[in-house]
């Protein structure tokens, strides 16, 4: 089994990124951050920037989205900054499940109680 961006060429992450080993110190992208894409593929534009609009037509995860292309997500991260500083995608973390209260204290004593006596 391969691990994408093992077995890469340096020389190819090297020109995929223009050169540059990380993301934008304000890029809001970790594995499960969500993106969407806010327009289509531009002619001229990255290959992989292009695939990476097409597939983020509904929601997709950044760990999806560098299983997919096939690269590192150290790599995946710098091309989604291009995007985002280009207006192309925008991105969200995924919502987490609602933020109900819990039951007070004495609620849930009674229902203990009740069910002992059943």
């Amino acid at each position: 089994m391969r691990r994408p961006g093992r077995d890469d060429s340096p020389d190819r992450l090297y020109t995929l990124t223009g050169g540059r080993s990380r993301s934008a110190p304000d890029a809001p992208f970790d594995l499960v951050t969500l993106i969407v894409a806010e327009s289509g593929p531009q002619p001229g534009m990255q290959s992989e920037h292009a695939a990476i609009l097409r597939m983020c037509e509904l929601p997709t995860a950044v760990v999806e989205i560098a299983a997919d292309l096939g690269l590192p997500v150290s790599i995946t991260r710098i091309l989604l900054s291009d995007l985002l500083d280009a207006g192309r995608i925008s991105a969200r973390h995924p919502r987490s499940g609602p933020t109900h209260s819990l039951p007070d204290s004495e609620l849930l004593e009674q229902v203990l109680v009740g069910l002992r006596n059943l």
